[in-house]
């Protein structure tokens, strides 16, 4: 789905800044960060949503400084490509949020290996959307 469909089917809004909407989100992303990086990596199952909603929360938070709302987990991707010119964070967004989606709608099982990269990756991104992020 692209930024233009994304837009004509209403999945994202335009919308002022809410900066205590903003600082309240980042907030609640920082806890569950924090309890992401308290478990240990055999818990993968619950870490990897746990990192998933991390990032995707700082998501929302860089797309409401830029006047977005958006309502579909793959506008995001959209948004990272179409709006912030960042083609390899929405397809690494997108690639998490298959994988997500896979573990917690279809059962979908990884080994300890293959999830041990992915959370390095997805620690990665959360501190490239955190960069982008304009803190005050």
């Amino acid at each position: 789905m692209d930024w233009q469909e994304c837009l004509r089917k209403r999945i994202v809004k335009n919308t002022s800044i809410d900066s205590h909407k903003i600082t309240s989100i980042l907030e609640i992303s920082k806890e569950k960060l924090k309890v992401a990086l308290l478990l240990e990596d055999k818990h993968y199952y619950g870490k990897l949503p746990l990192l998933y909603e991390t990032l995707r929360e700082l998501l929302e938070c860089l797309a409401l400084q830029h006047r977005y709302k958006i309502y579909n987990h793959e506008c995001y991707t959209a948004f990272l490509k179409e709006i912030m010119h960042e083609s390899s964070l929405g397809d690494s967004f997108d690639k998490f949020r298959i994988l997500r989606n896979g573990i917690n709608y279809y059962g979908k099982k990884i080994t300890f290996e293959e999830a041990q990269e992915i959370m390095i990756q997805m620690i990665e991104f959360i501190k490239k959307i955190e960069q982008k992020l304009v803190l005050k």
